[in-house]
């Protein structure tokens, strides 16, 4: 009996309780979600829908709790219920009904752990969508990685995703990327507020080895604006192959001076305005913001005719909704909780339900250390640490997990010196360890006469074994609360756990028998739990598009 399995049991316990007590309450899967019990003495698994049903059925919480656990005591493949404090199920399953998971693993391969949350649900996902004026600093870098394996995690709950790069080439940071790239070529500092670095020289000289003609006889206004039109194309170029060798591809990378060029602005004005959060006051096109939770309104269009900054946001929500995307989420840096408010307000203005069509996660800093010290400058950018400087310290699996490991909530200090080694302290090392010495085990069982011709779930008997089990029945639940919560860092401290749980159980339980001992059923069984086990981890691994090693 799978958790899956023994929820849906309780459920159909409990609601023909709740009906017999007189309630009308629509019960689903979610109100009879199971635990693991943190002391393993309490059960494999932990149910408190007694405490969470008793106020509306007017009973005590603990009496209810005895009223289900005497039916669920009833079920096929439970030992035994146990009601503990004011209202806990505690549920231990017999061992043929806990291992006879190991079998459905094997069996389900890449679909284990899969589940249906946004089944057939369109979601929009925008990360990184770095400015084309210079390499992915590490705060991007961060969102690359978080980003791609929330899709992945998406698209394993049924989502229907589409991975987006918003191109931001329209307004003053092009132009200064345009002025440096000139300074560079003419041989003139660098502007006070250009951009700095062995990458700007770099484009500057690809700019002009691709320039048809002699670029020194063309008046400098028309320089700047092959500067502009030529190098912002060759960085954005550069931005893509980077992400590509840090296993990130976008399907749609949108322009947001289309935005302007396209008349998708006027045509998001002309909707509010019908909708009546336009006005015009001091020569100038307001959205009427505070209507809607911001702090004051937003000027559109400005008095000298110039687009204002919430114009094209305005524009790129409507684009989206009108593209079909229910849900659109937004990855954004630590500096821009401000953006919060106007972008919910402007949700809400279209008729849409904020934080639900649109959510925004912020993500905090991160920071590179290598000997005990922060590092601050890049070879190649100059003045920011970089994708580049990352992957070359530690490679692209630790570098992913890495910045996957930890929730965005939280600053993540990666130290270079831990992750670039090949010991047990490195996170990813360890995961990817435990997988290669399940493919080992594997090849040792085959070379020793042990197959999986025989499965008797009820010989994984071993403590260990009861542990291993439960952590494999975790990881449906893992996912789809990574989805729910937007929190894939949940799948990498998983697989770190079942790695441990795994290690635990090779150090105690054998697949292979010793000298002359004769094969028997219960190392065939034990091969299918190692091979389960493998699975998981793969499964969890590509979830964050980090591989996983058979030999390591």
């Amino acid at each position: 009996m799978n958790p899956a399995d023994l929820s849906a049991a309780l459920l159909t316990i409990v609601t023909g309780i709740a009906g017999r007590r007189g309630s009308t309450r629509t019960l689903t899967i979610d109100d009879v979600l199971l635990e693991r019990p943190r002391n393993r003495e309490h059960g494999d698994w932990a149910s408190n829908i007694a405490m969470k049903l008793a106020k509306s059925l007017e009973v005590n919480p603990r009496e209810l709790a005895e009223e289900i656990a005497a039916e669920a005591a009833k079920l096929d493949g439970v030992a035994s219920v146990d009601v503990a404090g004011p209202g806990f199920i505690n549920i231990t399953l017999d061992a043929a009904a806990a291992g006879a998971l190991a079998k459905t693993i094997v069996e389900q391969g890449e679909a284990y752990g899969r589940g249906d949350l946004y089944k057939g649900v369109t979601i929009n996902l925008e990360f990184v969508s770095a400015n084309p004026t210079g390499p992915i600093h590490i705060g991007g870098v961060r969102w690359a990685a978080v980003g791609d394996s929330l899709a992945r995690i998406f698209q394993a709950e049924g989502g229907l995703v589409t991975r987006e790069y918003y191109f931001n080439d329209h307004g003053a940071q092009i132009d200064r990327f345009a002025r440096s790239l000139l300074a560079s070529y003419l041989a003139e500092p660098t502007p006070d507020d250009g951009y700095a670095g062995m990458y700007i020289s770099d484009i500057a000289a690809r700019v002009i080895a691709l320039y048809p003609g002699d670029l020194s006889k063309v008046p400098r206004d028309e320089q700047q604006e092959v500067f502009r039109s030529v190098g912002v194309e060759l960085m954005f170029g550069d931005i893509k192959a980077s992400l590509h060798e840090f296993g990130v591809d976008f399907d749609v990378y949108f322009h947001e001076n289309d935005l302007h060029e396209s008349g998708a602005v006027e045509h998001a004005i002309d909707r509010l305005r019908e909708l009546g959060h336009i006005f015009e006051a001091d020569g100038a096109t307001w959205f009427r913001a505070t209507s809607f939770g911001d702090d004051k309104d937003r000027v559109v269009i400005k008095s000298d005719g110039e687009a204002g900054y919430i114009s094209g946001d305005l524009a790129y929500y409507l684009n989206k909704r009108e593209r079909g995307f229910e849900r659109n989420l937004i990855m954004l840096g630590a500096d821009h909780h401000g953006y919060v408010k106007r972008l919910m307000a402007m949700t809400a203005a279209f008729g849409d339900e904020p934080y639900v069509n649109l959510e925004v996660l912020i993500g905090q800093l991160v920071n590179l250390v290598r000997h005990g010290e922060p590092l601050r400058m890049s070879k190649r950018a100059g003045t920011v640490v970089t994708l580049e400087d990352l992957v070359e310290a530690v490679g692209v699996d630790a570098g992913r997990y890495a910045l996957v490991r930890s929730s965005i909530d939280s600053q993540v200090d990666i130290d270079l010196d831990v992750w670039g080694r090949r010991t047990n302290d490195n996170p990813v090392f360890y995961v990817q360890y435990a997988h290669a010495r399940t493919h080992s085990v594997a090849c040792n069982a085959a070379s020793s006469g042990v197959d999986r011709s025989a499965f008797d779930a009820s010989l994984l008997q071993h403590e260990t074994e009861s542990i291993l089990l439960g952590t494999l029945a975790e990881f449906p639940r893992v996912v789809r609360q990574a989805a729910e919560l937007r929190e894939p860092h949940r799948v990498a401290r998983y697989a770190e756990e079942l790695a441990g749980a795994y290690h635990r159980w090779y150090d105690n339980c054998r697949v292979t028998p010793l000298g002359d001992e004769s094969v028997e059923d219960v190392h065939r069984t034990r091969l299918w739990l190692n091979d389960a086990v493998g699975q998981v981890l793969r499964n969890a691994l590509a979830l964050l598009r980090v591989s996983a090693p058979e030999r390591m």
